[in-house]
């Protein structure tokens, strides 16, 4: 298993799920932070938006049509399963769940299908920590 460290220094696409056009949310700061460190993320909401920093959204994880290093996850603790089924089902390389979020069922669920697995962390910080810019 990857470090977390080690999962962003090669992630290129992020697909980062629960994303907010609301600038107080901060799943928008930590998008614009990885955006700002030059990778590719995709907004990943219901279809209550069309775009947040400019990119455009997409309803789920299936609707993205390339591949995804990078499940970054900002959603309550009952959806971290599914969301975990669906990463593995569009066959990403890592799930991330971010500050505050743990999920025994969700770790299974991604680390019997093969896949690095971090939760209670920010994206964010580690990457700001570990100086990958």
């Amino acid at each position: 298993m990857r470090s977390p460290e080690q999962i962003l220094k090669e992630a290129k696409v992020i697909a980062l799920v629960g994303a907010s056009p609301d600038p107080a949310r901060p799943s928008h700061g930590v998008m614009r932070y990885l955006l700002g460190q030059g990778y590719r993320v995709i907004p990943v909401r219901p279809l209550d938006c069309d775009e947040v920093l400019g990119v455009p959204c997409v309803s789920s994880l299936a609707e993205v049509d390339e591949p995804i290093d990078l499940v970054n996850v900002f959603r309550r603790e009952e959806a971290l399963p599914g969301h975990a089924g669906e990463a593995v089902a569009v066959g990403a390389k890592a799930l991330w769940l971010q500050l505050g979020l743990r999920s025994p069922e969700a770790r299974r669920i991604a680390t019997e299908a093969g896949l690095d697995y971090v939760e209670d962390d920010c994206t964010a910080i580690v990457h700001r920590k570990a100086r990958l810019t």
